[in-house]
């Protein structure tokens, strides 16, 4: 059974920082992508920054330059900092690994989300 453990969401100020983590078990097929997105309530899921096998990362253009996507391959762990906040960084932040079905087709596992605020 897959699971997902995310944290380190919270309240924070704007210019703050917080660091989401997220720790994948129970995955057998080969891990490619993990990364992030994000949901406002009433709004679709947004992608935020991801990272691949190789350490490749990919950002939304709303984010980059100020978080950090960085993954522990050995854990199946994936890691966002987030610097500079804005409230408008105000969302659930969802954690997602992207693996190799038998017939190569990808598929997606996804954390519960965390909630992350950022207001004064």
């Amino acid at each position: 059974q897959v699971q997902f453990v995310e944290s380190g969401g919270g309240l924070v100020q704007p210019g703050g920082s917080l660091r989401l983590s997220c720790v994948a078990s129970g995955i057998t097929q080969s891990i490619s992508y993990m990364g992030w997105h994000r949901q406002v309530p009433g709004n679709k899921r947004t992608f935020v920054g991801s990272i691949s096998g190789s350490g490749t990362d990919n950002y939304a253009a709303a984010v980059r330059g100020r978080f950090t996507v960085s993954r522990d391959r050995g854990a199946n762990s994936v890691f966002l900092q987030m610097d500079s906040l804005r409230p408008e960084d105000t969302a659930v932040y969802y954690c997602y690994t992207t693996v190799l079905q038998r017939d190569g087709a990808p598929f997606a596992y996804w954390g519960q989300g965390t909630q992350v605020t950022v207001s004064s």
